[in-house]
């Protein structure tokens, strides 16, 4: 029993101090990444442009596809140098990893992702850093899984968003989990936007999923 006491006493402080460090190691790193990138396209050219060894307008998913060159690398260029500043702050960090993943997966879509594929194998062998003929999604991939937890969670105790909340005193609601369809509805939501843009299909299901389970208990009046 004193052992057990010992375990359930030390997983209790390791999630205590995980609410400040994993967030904030999650948000530093993602930030940095993404950051980086946006700076190479500010200092760099237009590799959206038709150029002989990179035409991403190709690959876009609708709507950006009906969209210029110009007007995608900028929207790509400031959003992630923008977006990657309110991460590493934590300043409405929900809403700047789902702008995020709509940036990694769009860019997945358009470069990373397999055009043709005939089975889950044949994907998977996409699941590489580099790859001549398979795709090249693995990167994508994991940056996508390292957002999705700050989306769900937030920006953690180490945020401006913890300060506003604070200033807000509406400490009291961080500690609230409400479950039932629409929570649900809400997770399939984040992940129908994330898929999307790379399987459509995938995608308008999960939307719709979440869509049903979000409706139903507003009609039935039971969560």
């Amino acid at each position: 029993m004193a052992v057990i006491n010992y375990y359930d006493s030390l997983t209790s402080r390791l999630r205590a101090s995980g609410d400040y460090v994993w967030p904030l190691l999650l948000r530093v790193i993602l930030s940095w990444e993404f950051w980086e990138a946006g700076y190479g396209k500010l200092k760099g050219q237009n590799w959206f442009a038709d150029v002989p060894w990179a035409n991403w307008q190709i690959g876009f998913p609708f709507p950006f596809n009906q969209l210029s060159t110009e007007l995608n690398w900028l929207a790509a260029t400031w959003g992630e140098l923008v977006f990657s500043v309110m991460l590493l702050l934590g300043l409405f960090t929900r809403f700047a990893a789902v702008s995020l993943v709509v940036v990694t997966m769009v860019a997945t879509a358009a470069v990373h992702w397999p055009a043709d594929w005939g089975s889950f194998a044949e994907l998977w062998s996409g699941y590489v850093i580099t790859s001549s003929s398979a795709g090249n999604f693995k990167l994508p991939l994991l940056f996508l899984i390292m957002l999705l937890p700050l989306v769900f969670y937030g920006g953690g105790k180490l945020s401006v968003d913890q300060l506003l909340i604070k200033l807000s005193t509406r400490e009291d609601k961080l500690a609230e989990r409400t479950g039932g369809l629409q929570s649900a509805g809400l997770a399939l939501l984040v992940l129908g936007v994330a898929s999307v843009w790379v399987e459509p299909v995938w995608g308008f299901s999960l939307l719709c999923a979440a869509a049903v389970a979000m409706l139903v208990p507003a009609i039935t009046g039971k969560n």
